[in-house]
């Protein structure tokens, strides 16, 4: 049995639960060390002060900014290329990863030009007050040169997910996040490079994660490959990969904006609350990205089902993955909730500001955060079956529709508290919003079947 039909068979027809648990294990550990090495930024830098602390919140944006580029190109692709590998369409496969690939360097590479261009301005428009400016401008000249690069990677890890091969990106983030960790201390401390050591620390681990990534496709360690002359010579593919990506531009493009929002509105009341939010957002992303992860171990699960035409195979796909996510972010959930300012000391015990306004921000979060794990999944599964404008729609719903309109009336009323507590009514209102569409897919799911009978 050739490796190409030994892995249709394994995702077709493999136990759910073993199935999505094998996938899903390795991008979990992808996601939480990439949390870790963006937590252990936070924890280097913050012993520089309160205002490189802030700093780290406002690139934060910009790096959401180059994520949102890569997810939605990687994300656009990986949906696409699943549903190709599942109809046993390889060799358009191949065409779609190639041509995601080169259209994420350049994009990044666009990126690179503009930002260094106007890159004042930019952590201006950001949130970066005059005080965080000059920390800000050190860490993000490293990141935009560094956004090829995050872009690309991006993009072959989806890939990797998309057929069943979450492992080998695994090991490429791993690596990149440790050689992070053990540069950040280095070269911030020891060479006395402050917060520019940490944005190097970022931009060196990216390009080793990179290498190692694109030597599994150059090595043929792949079902789908990467070659020049697999790259579309039509509009049309890279409108596709964009519109099936769609969904992850929304995602991670509001993020970025609502993240401005919060670092601007959090400026008003100083620097201790722009760092506050900042080390919250980044404890609550690091059990967020856990769900992320049994999320995209999930997706070419649905991917490769919806594109054989099993239904079963899929509503236990999306049943299995809601419900593991459930209990595993309501558990995280309670201990956060009672831990928060534990959390937070461990960034920046000094400043006992940070830490209160901190804390009560993380407990707002904690409270919401067992509804989070519908949205996701609802975001993820039409998104895999390419119903892409459904996804993009529920992608807008929390970061456009409902955060970026509290952050901007809440405040006005509340404060700061109208501050800490916009992302936890957004994904409130996110969770109401998303029961009509788990019932509307189970309808499909269902009348697809009959379709097919």
């Amino acid at each position: 049995m050739d490796h190409d039909k030994a892995q249709y068979i394994k995702m077709t027809e493999r136990p759910i639960g073993p199935l999505i648990g094998s996938l899903a294990i390795p991008t979990i550990i992808s996601m939480l060390v990439t949390s870790i090495y963006n937590m252990a930024d936070t924890f280097f830098v913050s012993k520089l002060g309160t205002s490189a602390s802030g700093a780290v919140g406002i690139v934060f944006s910009l790096m959401a900014i180059i994520q949102a580029v890569g997810f939605t190109i990687g994300m656009g692709s990986g949906s696409w290329i699943s549903r190709l590998l599942g109809q046993k369409k390889n060799q358009e496969a191949n065409m779609v990863a190639s041509s995601g690939f080169f259209l994420a360097i350049i994009i990044g590479a666009a990126l690179t030009i503009l930002g260094l261009g106007n890159l004042d301005e930019l952590m201006r428009l950001l949130g970066a007050s005059p005080t965080i400016l000059p920390y800000a401008r050190d860490y993000a000249r490293y990141i935009l040169l560094a956004a090829p690069v995050m872009s690309a990677s991006f993009v072959l890890n989806n890939i990797l997910r998309a057929e069943g091969k979450a492992q080998f990106a695994m090991v490429g983030i791993s690596v990149g996040g440790v050689l992070n960790m053990g540069l950040d201390p280095l070269l911030i401390f020891v060479f006395k490079m402050g917060i520019a050591g940490a944005a190097i620390a970022t931009a060196l681990s990216q390009v080793v994660s990179f290498l190692i990534l694109l030597a599994v496709f150059l090595r043929r360690r792949t079902i789908v490959n990467i070659r020049l002359d697999s790259i579309s010579k039509k509009a049309g593919t890279y409108i596709q990969i964009l519109v099936f990506g769609l969904p992850s531009l929304s995602r991670q493009g509001l993020a970025s904006v609502s993240s401005i929002l919060l670092n601007t509105g959090a400026s008003v009341y100083g620097d201790a609350a722009v760092a506050a939010m900042a080390i919250s957002g980044k404890i609550f992303f690091f059990i967020f990205s856990i769900i992320l992860g049994v999320g995209q171990g999930y997706m070419p699960v649905l991917g490769y089902n919806y594109g054989a035409r099993k239904f079963d195979r899929a509503r236990k796909a999306f049943s299995f993955t809601l419900k593991v996510n459930t209990i595993f972010i309501s558990l995280f959930a309670l201990g956060g909730f009672f831990a928060a300012e534990a959390l937070i000391r461990i960034f920046i015990a000094k400043d006992p500001e940070v830490v209160r306004i901190g804390s009560q921000a993380f407990r707002f979060s904690c409270m919401a955060m067992p509804l989070v794990s519908l949205g996701v999944v609802c975001n993820m599964t039409f998104q895999s079956i390419g119903k892409a404008w459904t996804a993009t729609m529920l992608a807008t719903l929390r970061q456009g529709f409902c955060l970026i309109p509290l952050i901007l009336i809440l405040p006005r009323f509340l404060g700061l508290s109208g501050i800490q507590l916009a992302q936890p009514l957004a994904d409130l209102l996110t969770f109401l919003c998303c029961i009509p569409f788990t019932v509307h897919f189970f309808r499909l799911m269902d009348k697809e079947e009959k379709k097919t009978a």
